[in-house]
């Protein structure tokens, strides 16, 4: 083994992330490691990536706090691109107050990330309120997913509960194109990703395997590079943007990713948020859905509309399962209006008062 593989076998192959709650339950991607950082307590704060869920599901997978910002909101600056017109760093944290104060902070303008939007912030922190009587929170009855376990459905209700006894008014609303946001998010997702990561060749930067010549250098690259799953999501995304099927499906996801958006433009002319579960199930075994992608991107199904649509979303910690496994319940807001789904959560977190079972291997 050469000394350049043996220093990133050191660096990167530590194995997968354990759930603090379990150590046998995944945490969460692709900020898996942040929510356990958090839930376990060996940080108050931390900072996560979100393009289509990755901060919301480990939060509910772990019990904490996750806040996926408005697109641009917050500088991406030095994060490796992964689908740019997705991606956004967002806060995570062990109760609310603390995800308002980090998003304080981390929100600014960067002119050295061109998405970056310049726009008047609030004082997250010093702004937060848990007075949220009359606020209209929707409920899109497009969430009511085919086959949702029930306890998903009952923890959605006492959500919409906890909103009621909040002062909140409950408004049933709809969100028609709700069902073509997972598709359409696993056409532009690897499309962009297929992009971004091309130039990880092993030329200027990063990881560089050896080779007889300068293909066979190219292809060991990637292949011991990437793992399965990113060099699954880059052959897709390859796909979809050859010739001939570049119009057929990106450019049609793309037609199908604004009527999303618009959706949710419609939905807001009568609501100030939206109320919905963070993921359609709580944390699954390491391994359980290796050979079952789509099952996995199912875990997504409330989540990718939100990037789709360059919302804020965030999910707090809102009940457990049968087993004890945490369960979390997302709060989606107009573009910008972070600090009305920080009240939200802020308000519903005092109702809820959600204690998390942190198990005793992690202690140890």
């Amino acid at each position: 083994m050469n000394s350049q593989w043996d220093h990133r076998m050191k660096l990167v192959f530590f194995g997968n992330v354990q759930n603090p709650i379990d150590k046998n339950l995944v945490p969460g991607g692709s900020s898996g490691g942040s929510a356990s950082a958090v839930a376990g307590q060996l940080t108050p704060i931390t900072i996560g990536t979100d393009t289509g869920g990755s901060i919301r599901q480990p939060a509910s997978f772990t019990g904490t706090v996750g806040l996926k910002p408005t697109y641009g909101s917050c500088s991406r600056y030095g994060i490796v691109a992964f689908a740019s017109s997705l991606d956004q760093a967002g806060p995570m944290s062990q109760n609310v107050k603390d995800c308002a104060l980090l998003q304080e902070v981390i929100s600014t303008y960067d002119p050295k990330d061109s998405t970056s939007i310049d726009f008047k912030r609030n004082e997250y922190s010093k702004e937060l309120t848990n007075n949220i009587k009359g606020k209209k929170i929707g409920i899109p009855k497009e969430y009511r997913v085919e086959g949702m376990p029930k306890e998903i459905e009952e923890l959605w209700q006492k959500g919409i509960q906890y909103a009621k006894d909040c002062g909140a008014e409950i408004v049933d609303i709809s969100l028609p194109h709700t069902s073509y946001a997972l598709p359409t998010y696993y056409i532009v997702a690897p499309a962009e990703a297929s992009s971004n990561l091309a130039r990880y060749d092993g030329v200027k930067y990063g990881f560089r395997a050896r080779g007889e010549n300068l293909i066979d250098m190219y292809e060991k690259t990637r292949s011991e590079g990437f793992g399965a799953e990113v060099q699954r999501r880059i052959m897709i995304g390859t796909y979809v943007l050859s010739s001939g099927y570049y119009d057929a499906y990106y450019l049609k996801a793309q037609k199908v990713r604004k009527l999303i958006k618009n959706d949710f433009d419609e939905a807001y002319k009568t609501v100030d948020a939206i109320l919905t579960p963070s993921t359609p199930s709580s944390a699954f075994k390491i391994g359980e859905k290796k050979d079952d992608p789509v099952s996995m991107y199912l875990n997504d199904i409330f989540t990718v509309p939100v990037n789709l649509a360059g919302l804020p979303g965030i999910s707090i910690p809102a009940g457990h399962d049968a087993k004890g496994y945490p369960l979390g319940l997302q709060i989606i807001g107009k573009a910008f209006d972070e600090q009305n789904i920080l009240n939200i959560a802020y308000a519903m977190e005092e109702k809820i008062n959600f204690k998390n079972k942190i198990t005793d291997w992690w202690i140890k």
